[in-house]
């Protein structure tokens, strides 16, 4: 991966004086520890609540990922709200996707599950944490596409949201890539859950607007390694993710989920664009366009 070198006040891009760059190790240990207690003691508590019925282990997974957020640093400004339809009505959450912080910062305000590839499953202490926050673990194969709809339709009908991310994978936080339509599959059927698009966006780093050369900081993505990636981003304060809540959308309204997946895909980009020119942003309704996704095609989920 290419450096980038980076802007005055991020301490990146120019030699560290030797006490800031030990100020900055010691912020990282002390973040590291204490997040490692605090999920030492969330894992048991939250077992247990799994095998009590009602929403106390629904509840606690948010709040397990609210103190994880403020024990790393970084603030979460939300502009909308979560739709809470009456009659309790599921929704599915669909967001675009550039970062493993994506987790904990929507885990944090969104009260739903995740819906996760199934080589998450196999991480070390990262498949601990995403099981007892009842993930929904998808493959890449073709042949579980129904199957896997069918767990995501039938999680839904017991009264849980989830959390969608229909880019198939993570980007490098500069654009959202298309929407893949077979993402929307939970949405056909009778009594379909509503959509409700989401703008992800880290835009504040050591106090200062995150721009081009900055974002890179938050995205992980390719060939990245996850713990070098935590250990750099932990050494940083003042930052800030914004997430923007749209107005969600009804699937029966599209004439397909290829429609469904653009008018999504369309209020999720036009959403992450303002907010990463930090520009004042507001909840978008999305259009319905005509015809398809450019570049989407039938795949199976995570192809």
């Amino acid at each position: 991966m290419r450096l980038v070198p980076l802007p005055r006040g991020t301490g990146e891009g120019r030699p560290l004086l030797p006490e800031r760059r030990v100020r900055r190790r010691l912020r990282a240990i002390r973040r590291m520890l204490l997040l490692l207690l605090w999920t030492a003691i969330a894992v048991p508590l939250q077992a247990v609540l799994l095998a009590v019925p009602g929403p106390a282990k629904v509840r606690f997974a948010r709040f397990y990922w609210q103190v994880f957020c403020r024990l790393l640093g970084m603030s979460v400004r939300v502009i909308g709200v979560p739709e809470r339809p009456p009659g309790g009505r599921p929704v599915v959450f669909v967001s675009n996707h550039s970062s493993w912080l994506d987790i904990p910062v929507l885990g944090a305000r969104l009260q739903a599950c995740f819906v996760s590839k199934d080589d998450v499953a196999e991480w070390p202490v990262v498949r601990t944490i995403a099981r007892l926050g009842r993930t929904v673990f998808v493959s890449r194969r073709a042949s579980n596409t129904a199957r896997e709809r069918d767990d995501m339709a039938r999680r839904l009908a017991d009264g849980d949201n989830l959390i969608l991310f229909p880019e198939g994978t993570s980007s490098d936080g500069c654009r959202v890539l298309p929407f893949r339509s077979s993402f929307f599959a939970v949405a056909e059927g009778e009594d379909p859950p509503l959509i409700q698009p989401v703008s992800l966006v880290y835009d504040r780093l050591a106090g200062l607007p995150a721009g081009r050369a900055t974002r890179p900081i938050f995205a992980w993505y390719g060939d990245m390694d996850l713990a070098s990636h935590a250990w750099r981003l932990a050494q940083f304060g003042g930052m800030r993710a914004t997430v923007l809540l749209h107005a969600p959308l009804e699937p029966a309204a599209f004439a397909s989920r290829k429609a469904l997946a653009q008018a999504a895909w369309t209020a999720v980009a036009d959403g992450a664009s303002t907010l990463r020119q930090n520009r004042p942003a507001r909840p978008l309704a999305a259009p319905v366009p005509d015809g398809a996704i450019p570049g989407d095609a039938e795949s199976p989920l995570f192809a």
